[in-house]
């Protein structure tokens, strides 16, 4: 027999109205049965059917993935880039495969940046030579000490049997549920983790502050560079408001590329907003050719395109123009002229590529 929508819809305002009318369960009695059923329910055998292990690889080769001659994340069989939907209809499954293979990559590329680039991999708060922020380590994680609940006090004794017997079922039943929902949303985290944060690095703004304090501010360089990409820029605004003359002292220009910066909602004040209309440029994701000028509603500091409308790309596509601005503002600086960022001083030829 078919059903029509609008009896889908209408039947359980009948119902409702029809308990109404008759006077109803108790409330209590429907949410006692509702628990009584939930229990009856085993939610950790449940999700074992709906999602498969979440047992990931601990390499590239394992995830069948390898970095091609052009340094692109490739398939080693199919060629074709990274499917983030590799299971349909299984989005925490397939984030969570994203995210161990996140884990892999990040190390090969402290790798590359070691043997490639010649660079040394030091702990805060030990020096730099070239210094490369790292503002998403805010913290580690350590597996929670067990905390041994010693039985109840002496009143509970008073209590009869059968009534503490109840409330170590029901203590024991709620434990098992917030554990079941705690792996539902950390499915890897077979133990329970505490997050510990590093001292004065508990966030990318108190990082930036920290490594200017501590390396930038006491460094010899008479022209420091900033290249901030996206949360970075963000964290460079707020560097600025907490030590304004400091960075304006050192700095000879800065580099946005795709910055998610906000001088309004930051609350960066008048003679930040001016110093960066001068001395930086944000390379933003547009589809426009490289260098090309892009409207900004915010009155900070010119906008130009970046020369791709992929967000990761826009850094690795802006260097050359990147680099010429340094140059520019550098040779302003020795011969106390600013520098004038324009299409037609910063648009480099294809061919120059």
């Amino acid at each position: 027999m078919s059903i029509s929508l609008s009896s889908l819809i209408l039947l359980p305002i009948w119902i409702s109205m029809a308990q109404i009318q008759q006077g109803g369960p108790d409330e209590n009695e429907k949410t006692t049965a509702l628990k009584d059923l939930l229990s009856r329910i085993d939610l950790d055998e449940l999700m074992k059917k709906d999602e498969p292990p979440l047992d990931f690889p601990d390499t590239l080769e394992g995830f069948e993935y390898a970095f091609n001659e052009k340094g692109q994340l490739r398939h080693i069989k199919t060629g074709e880039p990274f499917v983030f939907n590799y299971r349909e209809d299984l989005h925490r499954w397939n984030q969570k495969r994203y995210e161990a293979l996140g884990e892999i990559i990040t190390k090969y590329v402290y790798e590359l940046l070691e043997k490639d680039c010649n660079l040394k991999k030091i702990s805060i708060p030990e020096g730099y030579g070239v210094i490369v922020l790292n503002p998403n380590e805010n913290y580690i994680e350590v597996e929670k000490p067990k905390m041994h609940v010693q039985s109840s006090s002496s009143d509970s004794s008073d209590e009869p049997a059968e009534k503490r017997e109840r409330k170590d079922k029901v203590s024991k039943e709620t434990k098992k549920r917030r554990d079941f929902y705690e792996k539902y949303r950390n499915p890897q985290r077979e133990k329970e983790m505490i997050q510990l944060y590093i001292r004065e690095n508990g966030s990318p703004e108190e990082h930036a502050v920290y490594v200017w304090d501590h390396f930038i501010a006491q460094s010899a360089a008479e022209n420091v560079f900033f290249v901030a990409h996206s949360y970075g820029g963000l964290a460079f605004v707020e560097l600025m408001i907490q030590r304004e003359a400091d960075v304006k002292s050192k700095v000879t220009a800065v580099a946005l590329t795709d910055s998610v910066h906000n001088v309004w909602h930051q609350e960066a004040g008048k003679t930040i907003r001016e110093w960066m209309r001068e001395n930086c440029c944000n390379w933003v994701s547009s589809s426009e050719p490289l260098d090309t000028s892009v409207e900004s509603m915010l009155p900070d500091c010119p906008r130009v395109s970046a020369g791709t409308d992929r967000h990761e790309l826009t850094s690795w596509k802006s260097f050359p123009s990147i680099f010429k601005f340094f140059t520019e503002a550098s040779e302003a600086k020795t011969s106390s002229l600013k520098p004038t960022l324009t299409r037609r001083s910063h648009r480099i030829k294809h061919e120059e590529l």
